[in-house]
Formats: C-alpha cells, structure tokens, sequence
C-alpha cells in the first residue's frame, strides 16, 4: 500500500517510519522546508530513542521519503493520514483546528480515486465529519472515505508503542475502510493486537478520555501524597498497595510535580471545552487541571522552604527540564512553572538535562546550562531533581557532598530512599515520604 503522511512533526515523523517498518510505500509532507530538508539528509528535529536508526533504514530502503510538494503525498495513496498539530487556543483552550481543516481542503482537489482520509491529530469529537464535509464541498466527485486512527504515543517509548500497542482504534463507518486499516496494521492484526472498531465520535472521546484519566491518577496520587506527609505514611507504598489491584493497576502512580508534555495539559483542557460546549461539563477534569497547576507551585514553595523560607541570592542547582525522561520536550513541564517562580524569589539558576536544554533555553531565561550534573551542583545551596533521567538515580553521592555549599537535595520524583540519604549527611526533601519541609 501507499500512504501519504500529511504533517512531520512528532506523530507523523513516528507514525510514517513505522508504517514503513511495515512494509508500505510512505511519503511525508510538511510545509516547514527546513525540516523537510533536514529529514532528507538522514537527521530527525527531535530527540526519540531509537527513531533516527529507523528512519534511516526505511530511506535507504526507499520505503520512506519526505516533500514539501502535498501533490506528491497525497495523488496515487491509498490512505493518506493527516497528523498535523491541533494545539490548545489561548483564549479559550479549545484545540486550534486550523491546521487539521487546512490540510483537508489542500488534499480534496488532490484526491485520484478511492482513498482513505485518516485523522491521525488528536481533534474534537466531531472533526471526522467535519473533515469529510470540507473535502466534498471541495471536491463534490471525489471517492473517499475518513476515519480517525487516533494514536497513542508515549514519548521516549514511541516506537515500541507504535509497534506492540495495547490496542489500535478505528473510527469509521465505512465497511471498506475498515479492511483497509485492518490492511495497513496488517503485521499487528495477525499478532492479534486488539482492533477496537467503532464510530468516528467514539473513537475521537476514547483519545481524550484515555489522557484525562492518565492524568487524573497522576493527580489523584499527588493529592494522596499530600496526605501521606500529614499522617506520616509512604504514597510509595500506599501506591504499590493500591496498584496491585488489577481494577486499578500501578502504572501512573508515582508521586511527583504533576504532570506536564505535549498531551495531558492541552488534552485535559479540550476535553473540558468539549464539555461545555455539549451541555456535559467534565467536573472531574477540570478539577484535575486546577490541581496540577497548584501542585507546580507548591512544589516551587517546597524548594524555597527546604532553603529556610529564602531563597535570595542562592545558588539552585536544577536536574532536569524535560517533562519526562527519555525526550527533549519542555511543554507544559514542571520546570517552566517551578524555575521561574525560583527565579522570582531572586534564586541563581544552574540546570543540566540529558537531552532538554537546547529546548529549555528557549522557553527558560537567565539560566546558567551546564555540561553535566556535577558542574550545575558545584557550589549549589541545594540540588533538585526535576525529571526522573536514569544517570540521575546513580549519582556520585560523597562527590555531591563533596561540591555542593551546603548537603541540601529536594527529590520531587523520590529516586533515592530516605536512609541512604541523612547517612551521607544531606538535608534530603521527598514526596509524600513524611520527610517533606512544611
């Protein structure tokens, strides 16, 4: 089969290379010339683990290749997937459409033949449709049909998910569209990857829905966290006590500074501008949102505290900007909240991240990056880790000890156990471990 991926960006980049992986002919096209170019020479614009590698093999294949030209995408394809960005609107965090309805009536005078338009994006209910009424006003002869294939793509773990889902959504009415995604998730259908078909409308809530209730468990373990420095339990162990209930499951239930990325914040916020607009407010989820962003702010209260009340003039050493491990995505990260109410306090900021802080130093000022972790602890009134990177659970303790003014770490992602901690003599601060500064 031939596919015509309109949009590079995350989910397109991914999506494209792994269709290829596949075995289909796949063309991806984005109107950023830069990053077109970019792609053609092998390089990808964004940090995920193992997707170079990939995408440097489907090229030498000729499986995969990239164009600015739409025409060259979309005429010929039997499917062509439009995974173009649908971010939230500032004035009323509704998702901007703009792209996703631009692209359909660039595709619709395009169209040659049966195809199969997919809404790849994550799009308000209702967009399929809308998708198809702006291609047939377009283009009143075409032969297609839409479905929205929404994708379920963990940063930092993109090709695994893509490859081995937990599940793979097919919104459409259509009898024939539905063999021909059956067609192109073919290598995952005769692996028995659950295949949940539905209608365009249901399958656009699942994707909201699924978010805001990831990121309502973050939130709910936060708020049990909370409780657990009052009444001097462990949420590790209340979230392992917990999460063994297979009704619940333990994944998404790790303590921290709330949740962040290109997903949960502007989902979240959809869902409840989805909401409202149908006469069914999402009372939950917009509780939830509520909640992170105070969470974000306590935790900036929490470092300032663990310094005595003040912050002024103090050196803040800062582990990690991206909103997870394993990417270099800065939206919607704790970090963006928390350093910036640091540095309102007068504190000097010194960070360091594996992979973030080419896209940190764009949404971040004034803060000295460092080479490595030891560099942005040297001379540090207190360390504090952020984000959860691997080589930061390995750190050279006596060496910190050693460097730092004084032995203060504030670990809102509780990758150290407390005992370790206060033997090697550092004022250690935690989450909703009863070690927290009130």
């Amino acid at each position: 089969m031939r596919i015509g991926m309109v949009g590079a960006g995350y989910v397109g980049l991914v999506s494209g290379t792994c269709f290829a992986e596949f075995g289909w002919r796949v063309i991806c096209c984005d109107c950023d010339e830069a990053k077109i170019a970019t792609l053609k020479k092998g390089q990808i614009p964004i940090y995920e683990p193992g997707l170079e590698t990939l995408l440097e093999r489907q090229v030498s294949s000729g499986r995969l290749s990239f164009t600015t030209d739409m025409g060259e995408a979309v005429r010929g394809a039997d499917a062509v997937f439009i995974a173009v960005g649908t971010p939230s609107r500032p004035d009323d965090g509704h998702a901007d459409m703009t792209y996703v309805y631009q692209a359909a009536k660039e595709i619709a005078p395009l169209l040659e033949g049966y195809t199969l338009i997919v809404t790849k994006s994550t799009v308000p209910v209702g967009t399929a449709r809308e998708v198809e009424s702006i291609i047939r006003a377009e283009n009143p002869e075409a032969d297609f049909d839409v479905c929205s294939n929404p994708e379920f793509l963990r940063e930092g773990a993109a090709i695994n998910d893509f490859m081995h889902p937990d599940r793979v959504v097919i919104g459409t009415d259509s009898p024939r569209a539905v063999e021909i995604m059956k067609g192109l998730y073919r290598p995952l259908y005769i692996n028995e990857t659950p295949m949940v078909i539905t209608n365009p409308e249901t399958a656009e809530i699942i994707k909201y829905a699924g978010n805001a209730f990831l990121a309502t468990k973050i939130t709910f373990i936060n708020e049990i966290a909370n409780l657990c420095e009052k009444t001097g339990a462990n949420v590790q162990e209340v979230a392992k006590g917990i999460g063994l209930d297979g009704r619940i499951g333990k994944k998404f239930l790790h303590a921290g500074p709330g949740y962040g990325g290109s997903c949960f914040p502007k989902d979240t916020l959809a869902l409840t501008q989805i909401g409202q607009k149908y006469g069914a407010p999402q009372n939950i989820v917009e509780t939830v949102i509520w909640v992170n962003a105070e969470r974000q702010r306590s935790m900036a209260e929490r470092i300032v505290n663990a310094c005595g009340g003040n912050v002024e003039g103090l050196r803040i050493a800062i582990l990690g900007v991206s909103f997870k491990p394993g990417t270099d995505d800065v939206r919607e990260a704790p970090s963006l909240a928390i350093i910036p109410l640091l540095q309102e306090d007068g504190a000097h900021i010194a960070a360091f991240d594996p992979a973030a802080m080419e896209t940190g130093a764009r949404h971040l000022e004034d803060v000295e990056w460092c080479k490595d972790a030891y560099e942005a602890a040297q001379e540090a009134d207190a360390l504090v880790i952020l984000t959860e990177w691997n080589e930061f659970r390995g750190l050279d303790l006596d060496r910190l000890g050693q460097i730092m003014k004084a032995r203060r770490i504030i670990d809102l992602r509780n990758i150290y156990k407390i005992p370790e901690m206060e033997s090697r003599g550092f004022q250690y601060v935690s989450v909703g471990r009863g070690d927290a500064i009130r």
